[in-house]
Formats: structure tokens, C-alpha cells, sequence
């Protein structure tokens, strides 16, 4: 319903004038209907052609240094210099082609119906500020002469513009002569009758517009907005009053008469389509301020030297004030005469007019009466001004013109490398408001969401606001030290509550902190049921946990030391979920930067615990024993006790990186993207998840370590046992460790120790799969590796050999499959699989196989490995293989140079899970152990709280409820 949102990447889209609607009520129609706050420069267009060298791009004359804007009255009433003075102005801005004279002359034939408003309200302190005398007329035409490229818009092929040469007292009606000259339509203006009628049928144009969509760079302009100059103006100080912003371009287009009109009439019916070229009459009901662009055109400052006469001085300023027009603006007698009937309507509206005689008063006053006279909108949000910095310059009401609301101090630029200013819709000149202060977003539907700005002091019901929060019709937003709103929605009806919120009838916001009850004085609740509150929230089951800053080391350091050191019959991911409750409340309860601070603080007191843990268990598991110390392998047992704390980081760390990472993607897409510490927010978050992922890959490596190490001592049996033991049967699939033969058993006993330990720890379902996918791949390799050395020194590759290791291999598979890891070991222990099938094919149909058929049918060897099989393999006493197993000559290199031996290094990566987080912090706390440890961090921070109070602001322990 409100529009003109901001694009992407900061700049904002070129929407309606933001005029407050109070300087509406003299002011004509907007013929730029859909302008910004500034046009881009005139230099930003490119022309494929041109007959003379342009100089556009040279710095051009300055602009009369200083303009007065001043009132009819006052300017009447001056006389003399100030008079003329206002004059001049006067006849810059108006179109008066058909040599109307006068101050309420009517607008040319290029202009329907009256002069037009070309400084939007922001430009007009700038044109306000200076009051020096201007120069006079001789003293400006002194000035060095520029050249103006005037577009032909399809007058002539060949040529996109043509240069002219003119000076400031060229006007326009002369530019056209020349430029009709260079296009060769016309002579020199004077030539003869003929020409002039030629002149006459055509008119200079001021444009705004940028390139075409999807022709950027290929020099096709679209333009947008279209303004007729009067004959009389003069372009190259039009030029010069204001820019166009980046990604807009102006230029002068030289059009038929008929057509520019028709253009600009075209747009006067947009602008009074969308409602900023509505009547004068109805900004004169809803005396408002929209976007508040002229906030700053206040009475002179100091020094400033005004030139206002001593005994009107005061009143001139006060009417300045209320005003805030050009003098342009007041010279035509159209306006005049419905600014009179607005005052008589006034004057009737006002208590006890009937009754008055009215004789002749101050216009200013009859101004400032109407100003008096305020209709809230009835289909657009706005805020009520409750307090105020400045009277004369604050309004009552702030409308939203657009979707997203920014209030603001504004300025010329930023402090980032004099980019341009922050985009402002509302103006606020308290010294405590930040250039880009609060942003309130209001869509269609309640409620409205306002978010303030890095270190922007904001009070929402009079709490301080410091994240994003709702934002409900009949709230107070405070700005600063200064201003107080009420924010008001029409389109809400009567949806709101009764009841204002920020009455003592409801509590406001709760600030962070285990003594928030005792410090809440809006409640109106006594001092016991104060106690009540908190002693419930001590005790309570809400997975919420508050802290303030401050405590913070001391809370984060208590959970990974009791974490660390295994106390309480905490739940496997306890400390990831208090963990998260820590980082939940930072995100939403503290200032914007202090959850990047939080992580990375978290990220490092994570990491040196786990450096700990590893160094302790280097420690008693040394790589490389003392000489004469025989090295005792590792049991399941023993691996499986050691590993259980680094198995239990990993599996925390897992689960608190996919929180962090979900909170770091919702602060990204909350927080301002023009905040200039955003992007140094971004990547301390960035640093303290690059810190877990380190933790996880260390965990996970030194787990794997260590199991490996177990398994590499029981893997041999593999190949070496017999399973077909007297009277011993083969078990069955699913059976029991206890039942499987006794060369299988260390080996399974490895895997079943690492397969509870990962359930144990409650570890990520992934991280699972690829624990044991590294096991298997490093099984298969040690056993493949094993099967190649085996078969050099002795004769080890015969039938009867090859059918007891397809049978241990057969049980361990079997075994996995029970267990549910049947897909996982069947993907790893193909290539040993497939070599162990080669060495139980029969003799006699080995023999009878050549070198291609072999290939095809044990694809997984590698050229090297098959022959290495088939050279060793044992037809008995002084028989060699057959020529049918000889590897063609294509492959020979392959088969000499090739390694029959499997490399670990080879191994899968670790991938990290993706996906939401494990971790419930939604509903009540249901385990028992969990919400004990709690309850003593809440009492810890409770602890914490009162010792920082005097002895006599201390309370005692609330009294605790049984869990």
C-alpha cells in the first residue's frame, strides 16, 4: 500500500517528491511527479555522436552564491534592492513564453498553467542559507560561457546532439534558434519571418530520465520526467540549481511544442493518479509533515548576517518558518486567489468567527491559523509528535509516505568516504539523533516493525529498544533525549488495544537480567509479588536463560568447565542447548554487536577445553614408547573410555554451529544493511564458526585416530583364521558378537564400541555414517595392502586360502548389516571383495579366462594389482601362469610402473551436516538433570546480580519450589 521501497544494495528508488505535506498548500502542481530527493548529473549520459567537441563535462559557472527566499509580503514590503532581487528570482523560475510580465503572470506555452517547483524540500536550506547581497546581473553575465548539448530526439539521423555555446543571459527561446541552425531546420534567429514561425514551433526541455532497461552502455536513453522551459528562462543557471542523483541522468531536449505539452499534461495526470499532484485544497485539510525534507530551513543562525529589516525581522522569520516556499512559487495570481478563499475558510472554521468582526489581518497570521487546522490521513500510517526539540520548526504529525520509514538527522554525506548522505525520509535536528537513526517498516497489515540503529538510543513504551521489535498502533517511540511519537494506523480500525500498552496496566519490556522482576516499576505490583515472579523464574522450565553483559565470561566459562569436567548426569547435548540459550538470548535481547562478541568469545573457550582433552589423552596414549617398554594395544574398552569426551564436543560443537549459523542468518537479513558495522559484525561471526568447524575436524580426526590404531592390531586375524573350526557352526545373519567365530571378535568388538559411543553421545546422524565410512575405508585398504604383501614371499593365493577369507569377510559383513551399517561396509570393501572373488575362482575356469574377460570382470583392480594376483597365484608345483593372463602391450607400462598397494591418504572428507539444529528451545525443559543445572545457573547469576548492589538494596534468596 505504501511505496517506494528501497532497491537492493542501498539506493533508494526514485519515488514521489518527499515535500512535507504542510508546504503543499501553496504550492502548484508537481510536474516531476516521481522525483527523488536529487537528479543525477547531466555529465552521466553518453552520446554516440556529436559535430563539435563537447565541453559538458567542464566545470560549469557557479550558482548565484546566495538566494533569499522570502514571503510576497515581506518582499513588498521591503522595496528597493530586495524587491527587484525577488523579482529576478521570480522570472528564472517562470515559464514565460508568451511575455507575460508581472508577478502572477500566467506560465508559457510550454508551461500548463504556472511556474514549477524545481527544489525539492531538501534543497531549500541550502538555498536559504546564504544572505549576502546577491550580484548584480552585470556581475553574473561576466561569468565564463558553457556549453549546453541540446538533444534533437529524432530531428536529425546521424547525430544525437548538437553543442551550442551559451552564456548566463542566454535564454531559451535563443538556444532553440541556434540549435534549429545546427540541425539545419533553421537560419540565425533573426533571418526572417519564416524561421521565427519555425522557432516558435518548438521548445527547449529540461528531461530526466537513465538508460534503458537491458541497454546499458549501448547509449539508449529513456526519459522519464519532462519540464518545458519558458523562452524566457535562461538554461545554463537552470542548470546549475540542482544535480541529478547517480543513475539519473539530465539533459535539454529540443521536442515539438505540441508534443511537450501533451508529455507534461501526460504527467500531470500520473501525478494526480498516485496522488502526488492532488488538489491544492486537500493538503489544506491534512496539514501534516511527510517526509520532512525541510526541517532544516530554520530563522538564520549566528553569524549569519541577515539582511532583514530591524522592525519586521522576528515576523519575516516566523512566516519563513511556516512557509518555506520560494518566492516563484507566490507570483502567480491563480494561487493567490485560492489562497484567499483557503484563509476566509479558515477564518469561518476558527471558534467564535460568526460572531467576530474580521478586518484586514496579516496574511502571516491567517498562514499560521491554517497550520492550526490538522486532519490526521485516514489511509496511511503516521506518528504524533508527543515532545519535541524545536516548536518552531517541529510538526505535529509525521506521515509515512513510503513502506519503510527512516528518521534521521540526514547531512551532506556520510563519514565513509564522503559517500553520499544516508536516505532520510523524516528530519530531526536534536544534536542526539544519528544521521540514519530508526527504521520503522509498516506493510499492509499490522503490526509494524521498527528496528533502531547501531548505538541509536530508542525507547519503545519507554524501554530501551536495542533489537527489533513490534510495533503496535498507540505505542510511544522515543528518539533520542528529545522527541516522543505516538505511532497511529488508521487502516487498523478498531484492532488495537483498549488500552494504551505503555500504561502501568501491563509490564513493559523486560530488561535482561535474573532481577528484572524486582526492577520493573510499570507492573504495579508489590514488592512480594515482585519476588513471587522471580522466584518462578528461577525455578521454571522456560528454556530461557538472561544475563547481562557483564556476566557474561563468568556464565559461559561455568558451562564448558562443567561440561569439560564431566559433573552432573547432564544429557549428552546439555551443554550445547545452555549454550544455545545463551546465544538466543543475546540475539534477542542485547545490543546488535554484541552477539558477534559472544560467539567468538564461545568459539575460543570451546576450542582451548578441547586442545586440553586431546593433549591429556596424548599424554597417556604416546605415539612412540620409551625403549624397553613393550606398548600395550589399545582395547575396545580403554579407546572407547577415552574418546567418550572428545566424541561428546563433536557431537555439542555440531549441534551449536547449526544454531549459530540459523542466528547469524536471521541477524543478517534483520539488521540495516547501510549500518557500516555490519560487515565487521559479519565476519567475526564468520571467525568464531571457522573456530567450531576446527573443533569438529579435530574431534572427528583424533576419534578416527585412535579406533584406527585399535583396529590395526585385529585386523590380520581377517586373513589368517580359520572359521570352519571342528564342530563349530557358521552364525547366521544378526548374530550376537558373543557367537562369532574368535579371529572376528576383536575386530567387531572395535566397531561395536565405536557404534554405541556415537549413540551415547547422541552424534549427528551424518557425522555417524561418515565415522564408520572412514573405518571401513581404512579396514579395506590395511586388509587389501596386507593380501598384496602376503603373496610375494610365500605361496599364500590358492582356492582353499581364498575361501576361509571370503567366509571371515562374509561374517564381518553380515554383522554390519545387523548393526545397520550394511551399506556403508559394502561400499568401502568392494575392491576387497572383488580381489578375494578373484582368488576362489577354480582352477581349472581361472585357466581357461584370458587377460580382457579378467579385466572386465574385476574392474576395481587396477592393472598392477591383477597381475600381481595372477603372477603369485599357485597352479601347482612348477606350473607358471598361462600366456593368456600376459597384460597386451597397451598396458604393460601400467602394469610396471603401477603400485599394487592401496594409499590412505585417500580417504573421504569430512562434510559437515546441513540443515536446522537438533536442539529443542521451544517448549518447556522436560529432562529432569537438564533443568537442574538450570535452576543453579539462574541462582548463580541471581548470586552475581546482588553482589555488584549495596548491602542494604540486597534481597535474600527467593524461596526455592521443589523441581
Amino acid at each position: 500500500m505504501l511505496s517506494g521501497e528501497r532497491k537492493e544494495g542501498g539506493s533508494p528508488r526514485f519515488g514521489k517528491l518527499h515535500l512535507p505535506v504542510g508546504l503543499w498548500i501553496n504550492s502548484p502542481r508537481k510536474q516531476l511527479a516521481k522525483l527523488g530527493r536529487r537528479w543525477p548529473s547531466a555529465a552521466s549520459v553518453k552520446s554516440s555522436s556529436s559535430d563539435t567537441g563537447s565541453r559538458s563535462s567542464e566545470p560549469l559557472p557557479p550558482p548565484p552564491p546566495h538566494v533569499e527566499l522570502r514571503r510576497v509580503g515581506a518582499v513588498k514590503a521591503a522595496g528597493g534592492a530586495s524587491g527587484s532581487r525577488a523579482k529576478r528570482i521570480s522570472q528564472l523560475f517562470r515559464g514565460s513564453g508568451t511575455g507575460t510580465t508581472g508577478s502572477g503572470g500566467a506560465g508559457g506555452p510550454g508551461t500548463p498553467g504556472a511556474a514549477q517547483r524545481w527544489a525539492s524540500e531538501k534543497k531549500l536550506p541550502e538555498l536559504a542559507a546564504g544572505v549576502a547581497p546577491e550580484p548584480p546581473l552585470a556581475t553574473r553575465a561576466t561569468a565564463p560561457p558553457g556549453v549546453l548539448k541540446i538533444f534533437g530526439a529524432g530531428l536529425a539521423s546521424g547525430a544525437n546532439y548538437k553543442s551550442v555555446l551559451a552564456t548566463a543571459r542566454s535564454t531559451a527561446r535563443e538556444l532553440v534558434a541556434e540549435a534549429l541552425e545546427r540541425y539545419g531546420l533553421a537560419g540565425s534567429p533573426g533571418s526572417g519571418p519564416g524561421e521565427s514561425s519555425c522557432v516558435d514551433a518548438f521548445a527547449l526541455c529540461d528531461a530526466l530520465g537513465r538508460p534503458a532497461a537491458g541497454a546499458v552502455g549501448s547509449g539508449e536513453w529513456r526519459a522519464e520526467h519532462l519540464r518545458v522551459l519558458g523562452d524566457s528562462e535562461r538554461p545554463l543557471l537552470v542548470q546549475e540549481l540542482w544535480r541529478a542523483r547517480p543513475g539519473w541522468a539530465r539533459r535539454f531536449e529540443l521536442r515539438g511544442r505540441e508534443e511537450a505539452r501533451r508529455l507534461e499534461q501526460e504527467a500531470f495526470g500520473a501525478a494526480d493518479g498516485d496522488g502526488t499532484g492532488a488538489p491544492s485544497w486537500r493538503p489544506q485539510k491534512n496539514r501534516s509533515r511527510a517526509a520532512s525534507g525541510g526541517a532544516a530551513l530554520a530563522s538564520p543562525g549566528p553569524g549569519s548576517g541577515s539582511g532583514t529589516p530591524a522592525g519586521s525581522g522576528g515576523k519575516e522569520r516566523s512566516e519563513n518558518l511556516s512557509l518555506r516556499r520560494s518566492v516563484s512559487e507566490l507570483s502567480l495570481q491563480g494561487r493567490r486567489r485560492r489562497q484567499q478563499e483557503r484563509r476566509q475558510q479558515a477564518l469561518s472554521m476558527a471558534p467564535g468567527a460568526a460572531d467576530a468582526q474580521i478586518g484586514p489581518v496579516d496574511p502571516g497570521d491567517f498562514d499560521q491559523l491554517t497550520q492550526c487546522l490538522i486532519q490526521a490521513p485516514s489511509n496511511r500510517p503516521y506518528f504524533l509528535l508527543l515532545q519535541g526539540y524545536q516548536d518552531a520548526q517541529d510538526f505535529v504529525v509525521y506521515v509515512m509516505t513510503r513502506e519503510q520509514h527512516v528518521f534521521g538527522r540526514g547531512g551532506n554525506s556520510s563519514a565513509r568516504g564522503g559517500s553520499p548522505a544516508p536516505y532520510v525520509d523524516t528530519f530531526l535536528n536534536a544534536p542526539d539523533i544519528l544521521p540514519r537513526h530508526c527504521t520503522v517498516r509498516a506493510g499492509p497489515e499490522p503490526p509494524a516493525m521498527v528496528r533502531p540503529s547501531r548505538g541509536a538510543p530508542v525507547t519503545h513504551n519507554g524501554c530501551l529498544l536495542l533489537r527489533e521489535a513490534e510495533l503496535h498502533p498507540g505505542d510511544l517511540l522515543g528518539l533520542g533525549e528529545h522527541f516522543l511519537f505516538m505511532y497511529k494506523d488508521p487502516r487498523a480500525g478498531g484492532s488495537g488495544p483498549a488500552r494504551p500498552p505503555w500504561l502501568p496496566a501491563r509490564p513493559g519490556a523486560t530488561p535482561p537480567g535474573p532481577g528484572w522482576a524486582f526492577s520493573c516499576r510499570l507492573c504495579g505490583r508489590g514488592l512480594q509479588e515482585r519476588g513471587e515472579a522471580l522466584a518462578a523464574y528461577l525455578d521454571g522450565r522456560e528454556p530461557v536463560l538472561r544475563f547481562r553483559p557483564r556476566e557474561e565470561e563468568a556464565l559461559l566459562g561455568e558451562i564448558v568447565r562443567t561440561a569439560a569436567a564431566g559433573a552432573g548426569d547432564l544429557p549428552p547435548l546439555g551443554p550445547a542447548t545452555l549454550l544455545a540459550l545463551c546465544v538466543q538470548h543475546s540475539a534477542r535481547e542485547l545490543e546488535l554487536g554484541h552477539l558477534p562478541r559472544l560467539l567468538g568469545r564461545l568459539a575460543r573457550l570451546i576450542k582451548e577445553t578441547v586442545w586440553e582433552k586431546i593433549k591429556e589423552i596424548g599424554d597417556r596414549q604416546p605415539e612412540n614408547h620409551p625403549e624397553g617398554v613393550p606398548e600395550v594395544p589399545l582395547t575396545p574398552e580403554t579407546v572407547s573410555v577415552e574418546l567418550r569426551p572428545l566424541m561428546l564436543w563433536m557431537a555439542n560443537t555440531t549441534e551449536l554451529l547449526s544454531f549459530v549459523q540459523e542466528k547469524v542468518l536471521e541477524m543478517e537479513k534483520e539488521a540495516d544493511q547501510e549500518d557500516p558495522q555490519l560487515c565487521n559484525d559479519l565476519e567475526l561471526c564468520d571467525e568464531a564458526m571457522a573456530l567450531l568447524d576446527e573443533v569438529i575436524m579435530c574431534t572427528f580426526q583424533q576419534s578416527v585416530y585412535y579406533l584406527t590404531k585399535t583396529l590395526y592390531s585385529t585386523l590380520p586375524a581377517l586373513l589368517d583364521s580359520n572359521p570352519f573350526t571342528a564342530g563349530a557352526e557358521l552364525p547366521g545373519p544378526g548374530a550376537e558378537l558373543g557367537a562369532m567365530p574368535p579371529g572376528l571378535k576383536p575386530t567387531l568388538g572395535v566397531f561395536q564400541a565405536a557404534l554405541e559411543l556415537t549413540s551415547q553421545c547422541e552424534l549427528h546422524p551424518d557425522l555417524v555414517s561418515q565415522t564408520f565410512g572412514y573405518l571401513f575405508f581404512f579396514s579395506n585398504a590395511s586388509l587389501l595392502n596386507s593380501l598384496m604383501e602376503r603373496g610375494q614371499g610365500r605361496p599364500f593365493y590358492q582356492w582353499s586360502r581364498a575361501v576361509q577369507i571370503r567366509t571371515n569377510l562374509d561374517l564381518v559383513l553380515d554383522w554390519l548389516q545387523g548393526a545397520g551399517l550394511g551399506d556403508i561396509a559394502t561400499e568401502f570393501f568392494r575392491k576387497l571383495s572383488i580381489a578375494v572373488n578373484l582368488l576362489c575362482v577354480p582352477r581349472t575356469s581361472l585357466l581357461k579366462a584370458s587377460w580382457s574377460s579378467l579385466r572386465t570382470d574385476h574392474p576395481t583392480l587396477t592393472p598392477a594389482q591383477l597381475h600381481h594376483l595372477l603372477s603369485h597365484y599357485q597352479l601347482g608345483p612348477g606350473r607358471g601362469p598361462p600366456p593368456a593372463w600376459d597384460p597386451p602391450p597397451a598396458e604393460r607400462d601400467a602394469v610396471d610402473t603401477g603400485d599394487i598397494f592401496e594409499s590412505f591418504s585417500s580417504h573421504p572428507p569430512l562434510i559437515l551436516p546441513l540443515g536446522s539444529s537438533r536442539l529443542s528451545l521451544t517448549g518447556p525443559v522436560t529432562d529432569d538433570a537438564l533443568h537442574r543445572e538450570l535452576r543453579r545457573l539462574r541462582r548463580l547469576l541471581w548470586d552475581l546480580e546482588q553482589q555488584e548492589l549495596p548491602a542494604n538494596h540486597r534481597h535474600g534468596p527467593p524461596m526455592a519450589t521443589p523441581p
